[in-house]
This record gives structure tokens, sequence and C-alpha cells, in this order.
């Protein structure tokens, strides 16, 4: 018997079947059992289970013949048998029953041409525990320090408990699924990547660094992507008078994650600390906002916007329709009229309907031209208040 996790989660379940995407250990499983306590389960990562699966892919349709409709099934680690999705598929049209799917990569069920039940079945992603889960536990220093991952937020020993998970990342989702080939040359490119954090990216900088071939390069973030580790965050790519830079932004999912692949575990530096905050606000406009999230507050893009001329740029362009909001992230408590640039360069752009700058002030304020300043406890509250 699993114990309830200590921090509920905002996802909400949705009526039809749906994949739930998410990094390993970011609190899928439990949230299944807690979610769905009478569903049949079906635990793909139980080794024994699976290769009764792998032999024999017929059985997994011979256990589910006598349920009935309307029952929901709960299919954990479904990356590792693509193949029952044909099933899936077959008992979501014939049966009516509804199945939640949960994944740590989405690699091999890209790999093997599936279609995601094309349509079938909806897409969620869970995220760390966001601060609105962790309630009064919430501690910014310790995020950025450690990140969110349940399993080390409620360790005891979270700089041990976050190298373990990057080692068990290498033997278990990377190694033990097969997604490379030289995985001695993915475990270098690993801490180099995690040097990139926040930064655009440069595929010939991290072949050099790393001493894996540039076109190798792209494969392995498709990895960082598709094991929901990373992120590429593209640059606005809007008919402005200067032309826009097309290379994406790097962003690790996890501040503790990304560390840990550095192997640092020490309080963050004030250098550190800048990539670090800025990646966190990253992550949460996505959990927010992305079409598929698990809190669902919706935009059509996110970006970055760096126009080549000039070191002037964005931290994020959040789009809706034609309209968009930009929005800088500084890690220091009181701001200068330099912070303002970008968002003072961005105000041509057509549409834009706000400027914010989220930095570790205690009071929010707005500058003559009407660009807002907010503390993070204001920009949580927009963002929980689904307002931003």
């Amino acid at each position: 018997m699993v114990a309830p996790h200590p921090y509920p989660r905002r996802l909400q379940a949705p009526a039809q079947s749906f994949f739930l995407f998410g990094m390993r250990d970011v609190g899928k499983s439990t949230w299944s059992r807690l979610a769905f306590p009478t569903a049949r389960r079906v635990d793909l990562l139980d080794e024994g289970l699976f290769q009764s699966y792998l032999r024999d892919p017929a059985l997994f349709g011979r256990e589910l013949l006598g349920l009935p409709a309307g029952a929901s099934v709960v299919v954990d680690g479904i990356q590792r048998l693509p193949s029952l999705l044909n099933e899936v598929h077959r008992f979501i049209e014939n049966q009516g029953l509804h199945f939640v799917l949960l994944g740590s990569s989405a690699r091999k069920l890209k790999q093997a041409g599936t279609n995601l039940l094309a349509g079938r079945a909806l897409r969620r992603v869970m995220f760390p525990l966001l601060p609105e889960e962790l309630g009064r536990d919430f501690d910014l220093t310790e995020v950025l320090r450690f990140g969110s991952l349940p399993v080390v937020w409620q360790s005891s020993a979270k700089a041990e408990s976050l190298e373990a998970y990057v080692q068990l990342y290498l033997k278990e989702e990377i190694q033990a699924e097969a997604l490379v080939r030289n995985l001695p040359g993915f475990a270098r490119f690993l801490p180099v990547a995690a040097l990139f954090h926040g930064q655009v990216l440069s595929a010939a900088g991290l072949s050099r660094d790393a001493g894996v071939a540039r076109t190798t390069i792209s494969g392995y973030l498709e990895i960082l992507a598709d094991t929901y580790l990373a992120w590429l965050l593209p640059a606005y790519e809007g008919r402005l008078r200067v032309k826009e830079r097309k290379h994406p932004k790097l962003y690790w999912v996890d501040p503790g994650v990304v560390r840990a692949a550095r192997r640092e575990f020490h309080p963050p530096t004030e250098a550190e600390r800048g990539p670090l905050f800025e990646g966190w606000v990253g992550t949460l406009l996505r959990a927010y906002g992305e079409a598929g999230s698990a809190l669902g507050l919706g935009h059509d893009g996110l970006f970055h916007w760096a126009p080549t001329e000039g070191d002037t740029e964005v931290d994020f362009l959040i789009q809706r329709g034609r309209e968009f909001t930009a929005l800088e992230v500084k890690a220091k408590e009181h701001l200068s009229s330099s912070d303002f640039k970008g968002l003072k360069a961005i105000a041509s752009l057509k549409g834009i309907q706000r400027r914010l700058v989220v930095f570790l002030g205690a009071r929010p304020f707005r500058t003559d031209d009407g660009i807002e300043a907010l503390p993070v406890a204001a920009f949580l509250r927009e963002l929980e208040s689904r307002t931003l």
C-alpha cells in the first residue's frame, strides 16, 4: 500500500483516456493511485510482467476482456511497450474502457510511429511540485538549490538523492531503454548540457565541450526533451525591423537536477542564481500555460525575443492569438534602469499588451511607461488565479 502523497497535485483527470507524461519520479504513479484507487493497474516497470507481455503481447488484451464498460485501466511505463497501444485503441473503441497511460519518455512512442491513438487519448504533462502544491512548505531558496521533485523534496539527504537520481536516469532511462548507442558519450554530454541551462543553444559549443560529434548533439537534445528533463524555447520570429535570431534557448525542467548533472550541491552562487531563477519561472509558465499541461491556463506559444543587433533581449514572450505578454526575470531585490532595457525595446512589437519583470523584491511597482515589476509572490498569485 502506497502512502498518500503529502502534497496534493493540482492535475485534474480528463473524462476521456489520456497520456500523462513527465520526468522520472515526478509523481505520476502516486497521483494515479490516488486519483484512480479502483482502477486495474498494469505496471510495465515490473520486469516480470513486462517480460510476459513481451513474449505474448496478446496476454494484455485477454486480461482486459472481463472488465466492464467504462472501467479505468492505469498502464504505468507505457513507453516500454508501445505495441500495447494497438490493444488500448481496440478496447477504447469496442469496450469503452478508460485508459490512463503513464510515461517518462515519449521517445519510443514516436519512434514506433504511433500517433498517440489519433486523438482518442488526450495528452497531459506533470511537472515537479509547484509552489501552490507545496503550500506553506514552499521555499524559493530551497527550490533553486535542490529543485522540487517529490522524491528529492521529501528526502532527508537531498544532495545524495539528486546524485542518485542522475545516475538512475542514465541507468534506467537511457541504458535500459537503449535510447543511445554510446552511453559514455551521452554521460559526457549531460553535464555540458547542464552548463548551457538558460543560454541560447550552440550545437558547436556543446559538441566541442562534450567531445561528441555535432551531428549527434541534436539527437541527444531530443532525448533530454523526450524524457522531460529539458526543453527548448524557440526564438520569436515576427516581422520586425531587425531579424530575430533563430536559435532556441535550453532550459532544464528542475533546478536541482540541472545542478546535480553538474555535480553542484552547494548553495547557488550569485552567478548561478540568475539562470536557475529564470529557468524555474520558465517551467512555471509551461506548467500553467501549455496546451496539454496539467493546469491549463492556456497560451498559443512561448518564445524568447532577441534581435540580432545589440544585446537587447526579453526572456519570455507569451502569445495568445495576436496578443503578447513580455516577461523578464531578474534574480535581484532591487532593479535598475538597465533591467528594463529589453522590455522598453519590445514595446514596438505589435500586439504587446503587458510588459512584466519578475524579481526578488518585496513590493510591486509600475514604471512611468507602464512596465510592471512583480515580486515572486505577486507573480505566483497571477499564475494561480489564471490571470497572467
